[in-house]
């Protein structure tokens, strides 16, 4: 797929002070720009100052100079970036490109101490410089908050089936009170009706009828009192039952946690603040290493121009004498040293350069390790946390349940109280109207009381109608819950599969990239015998403190094809030095392809590629060309006439 964006006129560069450029202002055109010249032309310096101006700090001020500047205009805006000492180091400001260069830094700026291009020649962690700039934290943090979001989800639509389920029986019973309602009505109507014809043909004593009905609006009444009271009576045993269940429960769990090891959280937190600090040194002293090793790899190239002038004023010969014996390329040549001005020969610098890169590539496995350590001992104290967090969430609810058992036992102790007191209320009453009853044994008397007796009983049908209506209403409001909250479950099962997914796409793409680039640049390099360089994603276990755990490896292949036509696997240390390098910058632009780098960073800068040969550089440079806004690259003469002549050629920086 192409991804290069050269919809733009050209980048115009502006540079002061960085590397050994003093001043220079240069325009780049979309697509490949040839920066072609010898040694110590500054070439490497101007890729210093894109970079600069990218965000990265991986550039030097000028030895001389107190304050360095890059400033592009790119589509119509301009960015700028600016280097000022501060005694022994360079502080960096302005308006870069990027607010962070990390990515780039890693699969964009591909110059010869690029940490991807190194991984392969040194067999470092692919997998883990592909993975760096993902917050994998933060991802499983996410999937932490989803996981119980989708759980109390899964909670609700449970209980709104469950109403589902509810609502038959209750429309039943509805049905059965709607009919029982109106045999009530119908039989209270006729002993109405009744009582009617009683009083037309009885000439009874209305006072003492009227005491009787009094009675019986009193009894009923009280006893509509004491079955009030008694159902509250049954509903707060019941819940106080539910309560002391409950806290049964909590405090069997907060037993299982009791052994939560609180002085391990603050052992594992030391540990943490400790591994912080380390990869924090480690970090701090592989960028301080990198800048040596670069500085003096200039030094070497003759790059910086003032530091050999110093050298050629205290020796007895020129600037060009100096620049000679540095560049002479011969093991025994030997030239001023410029840290102690002592004479020293170049395989001296060599050899003191290939213990610094050692020293280099120690830190970084090191850091590596540590990261390791570091994410090993973050889980372990992120689920002490965890576990102490519900432990004190357990004790506080433990606490409000017993309050509430208190709460609980006082009401039902008072509403048994009140339950006894509406009995007592209830017989008296019943007393009196069997007294009123027995002065009178008339039929009407006898309609009276059966006719407050249905009233009563309708007014009970009736009120737990309207609590079965309550009930549906509030049952179907919840079920027409459950397509709302089964949509919001399946948003958050995409985001969760996406994000648990995320990582291992990210891991798969990055594998896949660099087989199909790397089989495309073999069939156009042809090396002879090597017939395939692959990169396998494989699972292997890994011990996190106490526990294994299974971790993603990328796992380097290298297929030869011996004389008689058979296939055999070698290493990487059998690589041509020309070998590794294609196979470490295919990693870098397989990095930047997946991380994107070209929707934010226009630039891809190449350096340092005089161990492969010109023809092959060309077919190199060719495949790149698709894949970026804006290409870079440093060449020597011979090697840049090997380049399609439509390239731009940049000569003079």
């Amino acid at each position: 797929m192409q991804t290069s964006r050269e919809t733009g006129t050209g980048v115009d560069v502006h540079v002061s002070n960085i590397g050994g450029i003093d001043e220079t202002a240069l325009r780049l055109t979309p697509g490949v720009n040839v920066l072609v010249g010898r040694n110590a032309t500054n070439r490497t310096s101007f890729l210093q100052s894109l970079m600069a101006v990218s965000g990265s700090e991986r550039a030097t001020l000028k030895g001389d100079s107190e304050e360095g500047r890059v400033e592009v205009d790119l589509d119509g805006e301009t960015y700028t970036r600016v280097l000022t000492r501060r005694g022994n180091d360079v502080d960096f400001s302005g308006d870069p490109i990027l607010d962070d260069a990390e990515v780039a830094d890693l699969f964009a700026f591909l110059l010869e101490d690029n940490e991807a291009r190194r991984a392969v020649a040194t067999q470092g962690n692919l997998r883990e410089l592909v993975m760096r700039p993902v917050d994998t934290e933060a991802i499983n943090d996410r999937i932490d908050e989803l996981v119980a979001e989708r759980d109390r989800i899964d909670d609700e639509i449970e209980d709104a089936k469950a109403a589902g389920r509810r609502i038959p029986d209750l429309e039943e019973r509805r049905v059965e009170l709607l009919d029982e309602i109106e045999a009530k009505r119908e039989a209270l109507e006729e002993k109405q009706a009744a009582i009617d014809d009683a009083d037309a043909d009885v000439d009874k004593s209305r006072e003492e009828r009227d005491d009787l009905e009094a009675a019986l609006d009193d009894l009923n009444e009280q006893r509509a009192e004491l079955d009030r009271i008694a159902s509250r009576l049954e509903n707060e045993r019941s819940s106080l039952a539910s309560v002391r269940e409950e806290r049964e429960d909590v405090a069997e769990t907060l037993e299982e946690l009791e052994g939560v090891a609180e002085d391990r959280a603050d052992y594992l937190d030391e540990q943490v603040s400790t591994l912080r600090d380390r990869k924090r040194d480690l970090d701090s002293t592989i960028t301080q290493l990198q800048s040596l090793i670069q500085f003096n790899e200039e030094m070497l190239e003759g790059e910086h121009t003032e530091v050999l002038q110093l050298l050629a004023d205290d020796g007895e010969g020129g600037t060009d004498a100096v620049t000679d014996a540095l560049l002479s390329g011969t093991e025994h040549a030997s030239g001023r040293c410029w840290t102690c001005g002592s004479e020293v020969s170049m395989e001296e610098i060599e050899e003191t350069l290939d213990t610094l890169r050692e020293l280099a590539r120690e830190k970084r496995q090191e850091r590596s390790s540590v990261t390791d350590e570091l994410e090993s001992v973050q889980s372990e104290r992120n689920e002490i946390e965890t576990r102490v967090e519900r432990r004190e969430e357990l004790q506080q609810r433990l606490e409000s349940l017993g309050e509430e058992a208190e709460s609980r036992e006082e009401n039902v102790e008072r509403l048994t109280t009140e339950r006894e007191e509406a009995a007592g209320a209830v017989e008296k009453l019943e007393e009196t109207v069997e007294e009123l009853e027995a002065g009178r044994h008339s039929a009407v008397l006898d309609l009276h009381r059966e006719a407050n007796e249905l009233q009563f009983e309708l007014n009970d049908l009736q009120d737990e109608l309207e609590d079965v209506e309550s009930e549906i209403a509030e049952l179907e409001a919840e079920v027409d819950r459950q397509s709302e909250l089964t949509e919001k479950r399946e948003t958050l099962t995409d985001e969760l599969a996406e994000l648990r997914t995320r990582i291992e796409r990210l891991e798969t793409e990055a594998v896949e990239s660099f087989n199909d680039h790397m089989e495309a640049v073999l069939d156009v390099l042809d090396y002879g015998n090597v017939s395939r360089v692959w990169i396998e994603r494989a699972t292997e276990q890994v011990r996190e403190g106490r526990r294994k755990v299974e971790r993603t490896a990328f796992r380097l292949h290298v297929v030869r094809m011996g004389t008689d036509g058979t296939a055999y696997e070698d290493t990487v240390d059998h690589l041509s030095e020309s070998e590794r390098e294609v196979i470490g910058l295919v990693f870098g632009l397989a990095g930047y392809l997946v991380h994107e780098v070209y929707e934010e960073c226009p630039f891809m800068l190449l350096d340092s590629l005089e161990a492969i040969d010109s023809n092959r550089i060309a077919a190199l440079v060719d495949h790149f060309r698709e894949y970026a806004p804006y290409i870079a690259v440093a060449l020597l003469p011979e090697d840049a006439q090997a380049l399609d002549d439509d390239y731009r050629r940049v000569s003079e920086i």
